[in-house]
């Protein structure tokens, strides 16, 4: 049974390993968004740069946190992180689950939600779901969820907190030392392009050198009802 979250509710994880998966819908206007992870000491905060997991760096040296991408689906797009939380380091207590935006402010985002799966059942269903409100809307980036110890488990955490200075204001309080060039966003996957279709031909006609040539009737490209060909015909198009 997926576990609808309320911002600052928590659920506890039987789950060995962990996909958490951001999702939002896309469309014309709205920023690309990513998901980060900040593995945090005792301290809350990072033990190297090596504790941030994004995209320009989508593995943890332990192996056991790692980023898989985004991908298109009905529902959207997404941005996963996994985690392997039985693997874990003991020295990490928290692994806080960031969302960012393309330096465009998140109430340009719809639908933007969390999901928590068990990354060992195929096609399960999720075993969290935490639907992302930002508190003023101006915020760059996001603090979505962290999964953090509690005894000998882990905990996953609806938090929904947000910095107007995007994700280098984010790491930075994280203890990240930010490199500007390391900061640059991942271009969002281009939509895939529908299969060829044939062209309408086109009959030819015979040069009327001197004389004023016969207007035909606009036609039709297959695939396409709102583009027309010029009168002229093909010969012209591309110039």
């Amino acid at each position: 049974m997926t576990h609808a979250m309320l911002k600052g509710s928590n659920v506890p994880l039987e789950a060995t390993t962990v996909r958490a998966v951001l999702r939002w819908t896309p469309g014309q206007g709205v920023p690309d968004v990513d998901v980060s992870a900040l593995l945090l000491g005792p301290d809350g905060r990072v033990r190297s740069d090596e504790d941030f997991v994004f995209y320009n760096q989508p593995r943890h040296p332990s192996g056991k946190v790692w980023r898989l991408g985004k991908k298109r689906i009905a529902e959207g797009l997404t941005d996963t992180i996994q985690t392997e939380l039985s693997g874990v380091e003991p020295g990490v207590g928290r692994i806080v689950l960031v969302a960012s935006a393309d330096g465009v402010a998140f109430d340009q985002v719809p639908a933007l939600c969390i999901l928590l799966y068990d990354a060992a059942v195929a096609d399960g269903e999720p075993l969290a779901r935490f639907e992302i409100k930002p508190e003023t809307g101006a915020e760059t980036a996001l603090i979505c969820g962290e999964l953090y110890r509690r005894g000998e488990g882990w905990k996953f955490r609806a938090l929904g907190e947000g910095y107007s200075n995007g994700l280098k204001g984010l790491a930075t309080d994280f203890g990240i030392s930010v490199d500007e060039s390391e900061m640059e966003e991942e271009p969002v996957p281009s939509q895939p392009l529908p299969p060829e279709q044939p062209t309408a031909a086109v009959p030819a006609q015979p040069p009327a050198y001197g004389y004023p040539q016969p207007m035909s009737a606009p036609v039709a490209v297959a695939g396409d009802p709102y583009f027309r060909l010029p009168p002229q015909g093909p010969q012209f198009l591309g110039r």
